[in-house]
């Protein structure tokens, strides 16, 4: 995908709920939902390209938490994979703070986070498993960065499009990002169509049957 395509679709699924892009990604027979991970606040909202991050416990070596954050392009979604951790934390609030500035779209965790003051104050997206105020200095290490990594069940790859919002998070993967957008258009589209037609006086059963609501959610089941 080039990089006007990509930014093209990242608008795109950008405009639209994630509870459409899932459906469309259930009728296409894709599974990006990242189940656990949760915002900060209902009104957070983060779309863009995964820069992926994996931790591990720390060995003898001692260490900071963040460092990557130097090599993270603006407009990113920073998915942090640290296993599912709920007892240290590996973002905080100077992590926010630099991450704001710097124009990064958002953080997803599997794992927890602290300092969610900042956060809020910066108004900036976090997703994780929850918070605790534990560090994870010289607990956890990095091992890699802008490699795949697997959360729940779900593979992230570099550049595969983060969506998430007050509903949780998930991940669109790179090269059906564009038939994702369109198929997740249709079912807003149609949803619209059956709150209009109920409200001029069809049933609901009806006008989801009329304009083929459970075809188009579930095309491949």
């Amino acid at each position: 995908m080039n990089t006007t395509t990509e930014t093209s679709v990242t608008e795109r699924l950008s405009a639209l709920p994630t509870a459409s892009i899932s459906d469309a990604m259930d009728a296409l027979g894709l599974h990006g939902t990242l189940h656990g991970l949760s915002p900060l606040t209902h009104d957070f909202r983060a779309t863009g390209p995964a820069f992926t991050v994996q931790y591990a416990p720390a060995g003898e070596t001692r260490g900071s938490v963040g460092d990557f954050l130097d090599d993270v392009p603006a407009g990113s979604v920073i998915v942090i994979d640290n296993e599912g951790r709920t007892d240290v934390t590996v973002w905080g609030g100077i992590m926010t703070e630099v991450a704001a500035e710097r124009g990064i779209a958002g953080t997803v965790i599997n794992g927890v986070c602290r300092d969610i003051s900042t956060s809020l104050q910066q108004n900036y997206p976090l997703f994780s498993r929850g918070k605790f105020m534990r560090t994870g200095k010289d607990r956890v290490q990095l091992v890699a960065v802008q490699t795949e990594v697997t959360i729940n069940d779900v593979t992230i790859s570099p550049a595969d499009i983060i969506c998430a919002d007050a509903d949780g998070a998930l991940s669109v993967p790179s090269a059906r990002a564009e038939e994702v957008a369109d198929l997740a258009e249709k079912i807003e589209e149609t949803e619209t169509r059956i709150v209009a037609s109920v409200k001029a006086g069809s049933t609901l059963v009806q006008a989801r049957k009329d304009l083929g609501y459970h075809d188009l959610q579930w095309g491949n089941k």
